[in-house]
């Protein structure tokens, strides 16, 4: 049976905060930084590895990390949720998102039904789709193909799948299994729906309409407009479009579209990337075998985030470390710093990953806590940031703990030599030398050129961007944030902030404001 206890009353936290800091710019000079980047590493799962050499942490504390990685009993509360006891605790609700892509521990059965058996169904369900799409038996009112897919949702309906495509598509093309070009629309900008329609063939499109309840009023007024431009078109809208919504909303079983997906509320919009929300979309553009293998590079690494050695467990140890970087050391940030264009979305996705489950200031039970939770998540790829924002992160006043992600290999497979050095050599040389720019700096009498060094950084290492290192990657960083979030007592699992600015959002639209709303609300015409 596990516990559920706040932070700061574990022992291990307490020792924690007493145990002699790390001097990192001393640690990382020399040969000690050199052993220190041979000792520190962690194998993941798809050739993939979590090296932390140049985080601030040495034997002692991570000592006392592991401590406290088993006073939390980490590996226990996430045996409970995949064996599905109900760790949503705000909504009352199981978390069962790792079910979609492999069985970790006993059946999960809610009401009457097997949710694996639920979920795996659901993905047949989808590839029977795809085969008669790429087939020609579902085609539009001409009998053509359907080329292009276009996903509309916001929040996790949106930012997971979009990230995963971008992350993939140069990669389909080369390996020949882009099957359809996807498009996505989520903000309720006209502006945004507006650009997609008009650069696609709407004729030659399937659109994805993806909301859990049926009613979020964003998704709902994209679909509006994209069945006005349609009807415009002269094509019926009930030919063209698919819903991935709940078995109870009123999209399940509506004939104005061709097919229906489910999901069910086990599974929260920024950990649905995995079930029919990116499913549909992902297995339409690459092919349903494609998706099956991001399936299955999570699912393997899901399986050692259930390792209760901590320094074999790279989601466990990562979260861990973050933890003692926000509580301890004191950091606000965490910046996501992906060398790989591909991952252009990465951080974009892991920024609601994280600060939506995390950004808590109450405990799973409703009482404040007097700690520090989630961190502010920002990030952009290299070596693009680094002639944007990584003059703050190297002499700015604050110190951002940051994370890496590169790859040996790029994913087209082709290059040119210049000065010497491939492309590809030059954008990982970049990457090894902000490591240790970051945290051993540069001494120098000007002090505009001066860099104090001491910045810790981690970074995740590949041999090349595939579908499966990509399931990897996405189930690494999930599970770093429910371990983040079950040492902090969170609940990682619901989103109240998310619906006050849409119920007053309603008021405005129902013109019923008063005082400073009614004010911002007559600024703006409306």
């Amino acid at each position: 049976m596990v516990t559920w206890n706040n932070l700061d009353t574990l022992a291990s936290y307490k020792e924690l905060l007493n145990v002699e800091k790390v001097d990192l710019v001393k640690a990382m000079t020399g040969e000690n930084g050199a052993e220190r980047v041979k000792k520190y590493s962690v194998p993941m799962a798809e050739g993939l590895a979590f090296n932390y050499g140049a985080k601030a942490v040495d034997d002692n504390i991570l000592a006392v990390l592991a401590k406290m990685a088993e006073e939390a009993q980490l590996t226990g509360k996430f045996e409970a949720l995949y064996n599905g006891d109900v760790i949503n605790t705000g909504e009352k609700r199981r978390v069962l998102h790792h079910l979609t892509r492999g069985q970790l521990g006993e059946d999960v059965i809610a009401d009457g039904v097997n949710k694996r058996e639920f979920y795996t169904t659901q993905q047949k369900k989808v590839a029977e789709l795809c085969e008669k799409v790429y087939a020609g038996e579902i085609v539009n009112e001409a009998g053509e193909k359907f080329t292009t897919v276009v996903q509309i949702g916001i929040g996790g309906s949106d930012l997971g799948p979009r990230a995963l495509y971008i992350a993939l598509e140069n990669w389909a093309k080369k390996n020949n299994t882009l099957k359809m070009n996807a498009q996505f629309i989520s903000n309720v900008d006209p502006d945004d729906a507006a650009a997609v329609l008009n650069n696609i063939d709407v004729a030659h499109s399937l659109f994805v309409l993806v909301s859990k309840s049926g009613t979020t009023l964003e998704t709902l007024t994209n679909e509006s407009f994209v069945k006005d431009a349609l009807e415009k078109a002269g094509l019926d809208a009930s030919k063209h479009m698919i819903a991935v919504t709940s078995e109870t909303s009123p999209l399940a079983k509506n004939e104005g579209y061709l097919a229906a997906f489910f999901m069910d509320d086990f599974i929260g919009g920024r950990y649905s990337s995995s079930s029919a929300v990116g499913g549909v979309v992902l297995s339409l553009a690459f092919g349903p075998e494609v998706f099956a293998e991001i399936l299955n590079g999570a699912a393997e690494q899901d399986k050692l985030a259930k390792n209760e050695n901590i320094f074999e467990n790279s989601a466990m140890l990562d979260a861990l470390i973050g933890v003692y970087e926000r509580n301890v050391l004191g950091y606000l940030d965490t910046a996501v710093l992906p060398y790989s264009q591909a991952l252009s979305r990465f951080p974009a996705h892991l920024q609601q990953l994280d600060m939506e489950s995390n950004g808590k200031s109450v405990n799973r039970f409703g009482e404040p806590v007097s700690y520090p939770t989630g961190p502010v998540i920002f990030g952009e790829p290299g070596t693009n940031g680094q002639h944007s924002f990584y003059q703050l992160l190297h002499q700015g006043t604050d110190i951002v703990p940051l994370q890496f992600i590169g790859f040996k290999n790029n994913q087209m497979e082709t290059d040119v030599v210049i000065q010497g050095s491939t492309s590809q050599q030059k954008l990982c040389a970049n990457v090894a030398a902000q490591i240790v720019a970051f945290a051993c700096g540069k001494d120098d009498e000007n002090l505009n050129k001066k860099f104090e060094g001491g910045r810790p950084s981690s970074i995740i290492i590949g041999e090349k961007l595939t579908p499966r290192s990509l399931g990897a990657l996405l189930s690494h960083f999930e599970n770093k944030v429910m371990f983040q979030g079950f040492v902090w007592n969170v609940n990682s699992f619901d989103q109240e902030g998310v619906q006050l600015g849409k119920v007053l959002a309603q008021k405005v639209l129902a013109h019923n404001t008063d005082g400073a709303l009614k004010v911002y609300s007559d600024l703006l015409n409306i």
